[in-house]
Parts: structure tokens; C-alpha cells; sequence
């Protein structure tokens, strides 16, 4: 059974790189219009792989941390979509910096938690409006960290990860008799994305891997396809589910 997302509407928060780029070009691959949002790197060149496809797209800058913000990009994004928004994809989101708990301040916690958890609340609640066709998709990206704590130094990220699922979890009963689902996805090492190559080393990724049952670090097409799997109609009754994208090294 092919995935046909023909005359569906997707946005992407930072979809202007790394998992974000490739979940976007697999859902425009799919048949998708798709929008992005970006916060520092433009996503322009993203945009015009997807126009290549012979869908609709574009890209706003968003600071996702701020609601104002959000309230006021999402009918943007809807009035280019056709009036509205039938996936939304919650990838925006960064460690900021790994930082020992004993030494961590107010401005780094809120900041972690405002970037990874809050922004995908903002972003829901903005959707939700535009989400009136009685079948939309949410995905929120949360992380192994979130399961397992995550590495030294990052307890505000692996809180902000493990918040999402619950956050997940309760919005899945919420939006469910209107036809919504929502799901996380809570991808391992995922080589050749900037957040690995920042706040990983080359010696730590290879320990990592050695770890791992399937002998290799991921790819971010790897994550693109959950994805793609979790907005189509092969997943339409599966909710509130978290899939494990980490190559067998933690399972429940």
C-alpha cells in the first residue's frame, strides 16, 4: 500500500535542516504542499526542493518560544496552504548547551524547556484552529534522552524530551473524536544532523554506535520515514504511541 498524501497540507517547524528538512521532503515526496519555519538558517534551498517536486511551499522565520509569534505565522501558513493545515510536525527544538545541574541557571532551564516543550504546545494550540477537515496529523519530536536521561549535562533537555510525551499522550485523548492523531517519534544518534555534530564528539558517536544492536548510527531519513508512516492513513489508528528510532539500543 503506497503512502499518497495528494492535496494534504504539512508544516514543519525548523524544517530547514537536518530531520526537519528530510521529514519535509518525504512528505512533499508523498504528495504534500509543505510549509517550514526556520530560526536562524533560512530555508530557501529547502523550499525549492519541495517546489521541484511540484508542490506548494515556503518559509517563515519563527521564534517558536514565543506564542505572539506563533499566534501570528500559523494563518500565514494557512492562507498559503489553502486555508488549512492538516500535519503539523514539531521538530523545532535544541539542547542549547550541556550543563551540569549543579551549575545550571533559571535562564538555561526555562530556555531548554521553552525551546523543546513549550514551542510544540504554542504551535498545537495555533494549529488546532486549522484543523477542520475531520483528519489531521501531529508528531512531536522527543528524543532517547527523554527516555533514558540522556548524556552528562543534559538534564534540562532529557526533562523537556520526557515532558513532550506525556504532553503527546494527553492531547492524542484530546483532539481524538475530530479525527486527530498524535504521535511522538524519539530518535538515538542520528549522524549527519547539526545537533550531533555540536554536541557530539567523533570518538562519542563511535562509542555510541559500538552500543548499538544494529551496529550503525542513524540517518535522518531514517526518522522521515516514521514520520511518513505516522501521518498516513496506514497509521490511522494508532495515537499517543512514542516510536523508538535508536537501532534497538533502548526498547520498551
Amino acid at each position: 500500500m503506497q503512502i499518497n498524501l495528494t492535496g494534504k497540507t504539512a508544516l514543519v517547524t525548523g524544517g530547514n535542516t537536518g530531520l526537519g528538512r528530510a521529514i519535509a521532503l518525504a512528505l512533499a515526496g508523498a504528495g504534500a504542499d509543505v510549509a517550514l519555519t526556520y530560526f536562524s538558517h533560512p530555508g530557501e534551498e529547502t523550499v525549492a526542493a519541495i517546489r521541484a517536486l511540484g508542490r506548494k511551499s515556503l518559509a517563515l522565520r519563527l521564534d517558536a518560544t514565543d506564542s505572539a509569534e506563533v499566534n501570528r505565522v500559523m494563518p500565514e501558513v494557512a492562507a498559503a496552504l489553502d486555508g488549512h493545515i492538516d500535519i503539523l510536525v514539531n521538530n523545532a527544538g535544541h539542547m542549547v548547551g550541556r550543563v551540569p545541574i549543579a551549575e545550571m541557571s533559571d535562564a538555561h532551564w526555562h530556555k531548554v524547556i521553552d525551546v523543546n516543550l513549550s514551542s510544540a504546545f504554542y504551535c498545537c494550540r495555533a494549529v488546532l484552529p486549522y484543523m477542520q477537515t475531520g483528519w489531521g496529523r501531529i508528531v512531536n519530536m522527543s528524543s532517547l534522552a527523554g527516555r533514558n536521561g540522556g548524556g552528562i549535562g543534559a538534564v534540562a533537555y532529557a526533562a523537556a524530551k520526557a515532558g513532550l510525551l506525556g504532553f503527546t499522550r494527553g492531547l492524542a485523548k484530546e483532539v481524538a473524536p475530530r479525527g486527530i492523531t498524535v504521535n511522538a517519534v524519539a530518535p538515538g544518534l542520528i549522524l549527519e544532523t547539526p545537533f550531533h555534530d555540536t554536541f557530539n564528539t567523533e570518538e562519542g558517536k563511535r562509542a555510541t554506535i559500538a552500543t548499538i544492536p544494529l551496529r550503525r548510527g542513524g540517518v535522518p531519513d531514517d526518522v522521515a520515514g516514521a514520520v511518513l508512516f505516522l501521518v498516513s492513513d496506514l497509521a490511522s489508528f494508532i495515537t499517543g504511541e512514542v516510536t523508538e528510532i535508536n537501532g534497538g539500543v533502548w526498547f520498551k
